[in-house]
């Protein structure tokens, strides 16, 4: 796959079918615009292009907005390659770039710059200036400048539509299974094994405290159920995100023990997956009763993934 940050940087001989858009999560309903996006390439001879953001536009026009996103830059580079795109294109949402017009953007940069011949948009899709931007625009305009143009109904499970929003609000509430389902894999997060304050080993119950991405959403403050990759080997795991209230903790940590693994990885990068959420976060009346938690959460852990591999 071509990664370009701008446009004069691309050059090809070959037309391109692209879609745009954030698509934060690369789920499902994204899923379904890249398979068609595919197509319409193999049937045309037309290289494949994902035209995206980033910062997310979000982040310009309300500096202050508390947004945490689904994906890290690199995590998206990762998924779009995964799903067969031939060219993506990061562009910075610059101010001079934020002030076109729907149809400018639609000449200056999908026609002239790019040589667009199939536009892919979702369902609910605007771009441009004032969201100038829509499908009855680019319905127009592909007469004129020669292109077709498609927009993709919403893909829906148990009769809602999926979008990036409603994957955050699943994750901010726990529902990881529901979450995942719309997302069409296990929603991860990845980052630097740091030293902590080390309580988990005096417990039996040594953690790798992870340094995470400032913009990547983490789930609600509990303990879950996880695949952990390290070095390329899997493990179980149980994970907790909260403040440790037990030993009156304040700072929000990321912790994962990993089951039947006894390396030391400070320093390392790892990966965790997302299963399932076992509890709400618990203040324990004493280290003891915190232990018993940590027992009861080791078996149904285990219990898991037996029944995971049924």
């Amino acid at each position: 796959m071509n990664i370009f940050k701008n446009f004069k940087d691309y050059h090809s001989e070959k037309p391109l079918a692209l879609s745009l858009g954030m698509f934060d999560g690369g789920h499902l309903g994204h899923k379904y615009i890249i398979d068609e996006l595919k197509k319409v390439g193999y049937e045309n001879d037309l290289e494949t292009a994902i035209l995206t953001f980033w910062p997310h536009p979000r982040f310009v026009f309300n500096s202050n907005e508390d947004l945490k996103l689904l994906n890290t830059i690199e995590e998206k580079k990762v998924l779009m390659e995964k799903y067969g795109i031939n060219n993506l294109f990061l562009k910075e949402f610059d101010t001079e770039f934020r002030n076109l017009t729907g149809e400018e953007f639609v000449r200056q940069i999908l026609i002239e710059k790019l040589n667009v011949k199939y536009l892919i948009i979702g369902y609910d899709h605007s771009f441009g200036k004032n969201k100038s931007g829509n499908f009855e625009l680019l319905q127009k305009l592909s007469k004129e400048l020669d292109f077709e143009v498609e927009q993709m109904e919403a893909i829906n499970i148990h009769e809602n539509n999926i979008s990036s929003t409603k994957i955050r609000n699943a994750l901010l509430a726990g529902n990881i299974k529901e979450a995942n389902e719309m997302l069409g894999y296990s929603y991860s997060v990845s980052g630097t094994v740091v030293h902590g304050k080390k309580l988990g080993r005096t417990i039996g119950y040594p953690t790798a405290n992870i340094e995470t991405d400032s913009i990547k959403l983490l789930p609600k403050k509990g303990a879950y159920i996880v695949e952990v990759f390290v070095n390329e080997n899997q493990y179980k795991g149980m994970l907790s995100i909260g403040t440790n209230p037990t030993v009156n903790g304040e700072k929000l940590t990321v912790e994962v023990y990993i089951l039947d693994f006894n390396e030391d990885i400070y320093d390392q990068n790892i990966t965790v997956k997302f299963r399932d959420f076992l509890h709400e976060e618990i203040k324990f009346e004493s280290l003891e009763k915190l232990i018993e938690r940590l027992d009861e959460d080791k078996r149904l852990t285990e219990d898991f993934f037996i029944l995971d591999k049924l």
